[in-house]
């Protein structure tokens, strides 16, 4: 007869407790911590909620990641780890092993059950349990840390859940206690007046990305003002607002006139997209002076960009830093190309990913922009399609590429001499054609992926992100 391993003797003694109903705080507090995730898991499955409740308050370990153990929204699971909070926030002294710092409702780390589970005999080895141990298994000193509750929140429906609803109300009656965190909040479905509740429950330092897209009128987006500015962490907003499925603003049309000091105050975005706004002089040049911090990417997306807004974009610092530029459907016909061309020369150093896409960029427009060009030698990506260039400009373009070594993507329109009079790219006219720029393109450097014509591909139905070193098709 065989000896029982002591993982699985601790196993059987956490099981022994649970069946025989006899778990109470008291025989929790003397157990080894080794054992608490195996009877965790075990009173989980069997439904067990008063237990549940009380390894709640005596968990002896920093994070307590319940999401990944529930998958789906448990009502009175989260019920029994909300109420075993509740007695250790009441107490004024911390119980001896208390430990727990965080309740993670994401379904984000499942590996610490699996340890548990899947390897018993590992995990309660002294060499698994050290590598176990962090500094954040430390009991923390001094003044005592309000209590984080992780969720992610993405909105799909017009109101909450009963789950959500019933841990947004717990949250609001311990103010101060608990702090509600979510990293990346979405919004698709809710109401503008609901959401503005539920963002008052949540910590919005731990608010980095904030996405919010309603079918709404515009004048409603101020009202958003007063949460923005309490957002010290956000990194990323996008704000859609409009009817039929049009993409208005992304924190700019309505918010400018209404925020001043409010908007301002976010003065760490990483990106700014901007899509389908009129007038936008005013507005943008009112946030561009304002940010703080230099951005990383900048998407402009269907919109009419006149001289005085494309020299707007040129003159301020917070773009002198990009590494994406991103100018797609914006009518550009008549527009003096000068101030993009002080704008590439001035994020030449660290401009990666550049897109001129269906601009209807002329000739005369292009020349102006190709020495800044031929200057931005960390880009790698350059999406220059759809716009109506000639074969000899087309040529020029690609001997200004021949310092940039690092391009691994080009996109490049079909020159005009291969468009019928309906603008459709004649295929027998192209072939030769886009051969001829192959060579001029080789005399400077060696290509890696290229598309000359429309993507995806008529003929073959090819995409840009496929791995071709040249496509061409008869």
């Amino acid at each position: 007869m065989s000896l029982q391993s002591p993982s699985r003797l601790l196993e059987l003694a956490g099981q022994s407790l649970l069946r025989n109903r006899s778990l109470t705080i008291f025989t929790l507090d003397e157990l080894p911590r080794e054992v608490f995730p195996l009877m965790f898991m075990e009173a989980f499955s069997m439904r067990r909620c008063e237990d549940l409740k009380l390894m709640v308050q005596a968990w002896p370990f920093l994070r307590l990641p319940l999401g990944s153990l529930m998958k789906t929204p448990h009502l009175e699971t989260l019920r029994a780890a909300l109420k075993g909070l509740d007695t250790l926030l009441a107490q004024k002294v911390r119980p001896r092993r208390w430990k727990l710092q965080v309740l993670d409702l994401r379904d984000v780390d499942e590996n610490f059950w699996t340890i548990w589970s899947g390897a018993r005999a590992l995990s309660c080895s002294p060499e698994a349990m050290s590598k176990r141990q962090t500094v954040e298994d430390c009991p923390r000193t001094g003044e005592r840390q309000p209590l984080k509750v992780f969720i992610d929140l993405c909105l799909k429906d017009s109101a909450l859940d009963e789950c959500l609803s019933y841990l947004c109300g717990w949250v609001h009656y311990r103010s101060g206690l608990v702090h509600l965190c979510c990293s990346k909040v979405q919004n698709y479905s809710m109401p503008t007046s609901s959401f503005r509740n539920l963002l008052e429950r949540i910590y919005p330092d731990s608010i980095q990305e904030l996405e919010v897209r309603r079918k709404c009128s515009l004048n409603q987006t101020g009202k958003f003002a007063p949460y923005l500015s309490r957002m010290s962490n956000l990194r990323k907003l996008f704000l859609a607002f409009g009817y039929d499925g049009e993409l208005y603003v992304s924190g700019l049309q309505q918010f400018i006139p209404d925020l001043d000091s409010p908007f301002l105050c976010l003065s760490y975005p990483q990106m700014l997209y901007i899509r389908k706004v009129s007038n936008i002089k005013e507005h943008l040049e009112h946030l561009l002076r304002c940010l703080k911090n230099p951005l990383r990417a900048f998407v402009f997306c269907h919109a009419y960009l006149a001289d005085q807004d494309v020299e707007c974009l040129s003159q301020y610092p917070s773009l002198s830093q990009l590494k994406e530029l991103h100018l797609i459907h914006i009518l550009m016909w008549t527009t003096n190309l000068e101030p993009l061309g002080a704008l590439l020369e001035k994020a030449a150093a660290t401009l990666k990913s550049l897109t001129l896409k269906d601009c209807r960029i002329q000739d005369s427009q292009l020349r102006v922009l190709l020495p800044a060009l031929s200057r931005c030698s960390q880009l790698t990506t350059f999406y220059f399609g759809g716009n109506e260039t000639s074969t000899n400009a087309l040529k020029d373009l690609l001997r200004h590429t021949g310092g940039l070594s690092k391009l691994g993507l080009e996109l490049y329109p079909a020159p005009l001499e291969s468009l019928d009079n309906r603008g459709h790219v004649n295929w027998e006219i192209l072939a030769p054609i886009r051969a001829e720029l192959m060579r001029t393109l080789r005399e400077v450097r060696q290509p890696k992926r290229i598309f000359f014509g429309p993507v995806p591909c008529p003929s073959c139905g090819s995409w840009p992100s496929e791995t071709v070193d040249f496509h061409l098709c008869s």
